[in-house]
């Protein structure tokens, strides 16, 4: 029988997280149904998450792992759950415990009034420090305003989405994975349920600064053209200023006569442009490398061991 729900979590080195998350979501998803599929989804991780879930797989023939070859990256491991999953409604939730489990039920409730997705919506952020949520609230917001789809803010990957919206998302190939511009591209009813954002539970966040880059890069490529666009109008700018200072170098040197010979002018002058062309190239390259690597269509990802049966 097919499962009414499945749920997906993204594992990363989250073993003193593992039990107790278990433990929560078994409690709320059987108020619901009791025909459900619990998958995590192994991303690599260097402690013992992996034996934790393959123990529990052990006792709760609901539950199924997948564990990826290596470390590919939160976004790649939700979409291996979402390939693998069977449910007629899918919750897609991390494991560090800052999104309660208890809150599905409320997600549930909406996607039955005739949603097609219900996205967890932040009202607060707990534990978390000064630099990230304005970070984050900066990002999301100027995301919104130069991409031509309305990607919610205050949002994660939270959330419960209907079949439909897993196999529409399983037909988008690319390599750089934003899940939630996805989602928000596709269309449909959609809805929020509000709700405080706890502390980590324990452990260490595997999103780094670097990671939070990429992810920041990978969404506003994905969805905008923006910054192609203001290297573009940037270069126009140059150009103009350079042309006004060219007439005015031509001016004080045939009509004027006003003009002293030197460096400083021209090395500003050079060095102003060059920066520009090298800010555009970067851009440039920044959706060239992107091409590039959905072009080469290799698997987003690989799997190492699971025990769902094909």
């Amino acid at each position: 029988m097919t499962p009414e729900i499945s749920i997906i979590i993204p594992i990363y080195n989250e073993e003193l997280n593992i039990n107790q998350l278990y433990s929560r979501l078994v409690n709320v998803v059987k108020a619901i149904t009791e025909n459900y599929e619990l998958l995590f989804v192994n991303d690599g991780s260097k402690d013992n998450s992996l034996l934790l879930i393959r123990n529990i797989c052990i006792t709760d023939p609901k539950v199924k792992y997948i564990d990826l070859s290596r470390n590919f990256g939160h976004q790649i491991a939700v979409c291996a759950g979402l390939d693998k999953c069977v449910g007629n409604s899918v919750v897609i939730i991390d494991a560090d415990l800052q999104d309660p489990p208890e809150l599905i039920n409320d997600l549930f409730k909406k996607l039955k009034e005739g949603y097609e997705v219900v996205y967890a919506k932040r009202r607060s952020r707990k534990g978390e420090g000064f630099f990230k949520k304005y970070t984050a609230k900066v990002f999301y917001r100027l995301l919104q305003k130069i991409t031509n789809i309305n990607i919610p803010v205050d949002t994660g990957d939270f959330r419960i989405i209907d079949r439909k919206i897993v196999d529409l998302l399983k037909q988008m190939p690319e390599q750089h994975k934003y899940l939630r511009g996805q989602i928000s591209w596709l269309g449909f009813k959609q809805t929020y349920v509000e709700y405080d954002r706890d502390p980590r539970n324990a452990g260490k966040t595997g999103y780094t600064f670097r990671k939070m880059m990429k992810f920041a890069l990978d969404g506003i490529t994905s969805f905008s053209d923006f910054p192609l666009k203001v290297a573009t109008i940037a270069g126009f700018v140059v150009s103009g200023i350079s042309f006004i200072l060219m007439l005015y170098a031509l001016y004080s040197r045939f009509i004027s006569r006003n003009y002293q010979p030197g460096w400083t002018s021209l090395m500003l002058t050079v060095l102003f442009i060059g920066g520009i062309q090298l800010i555009g190239i970067g851009i440039i390259g920044e959706y060239i490398s992107r091409i590039s690597t959905d072009v080469k269509n290799r698997p987003v990802y690989v799997i190492g061991s699971t025990n769902i049966k094909d």
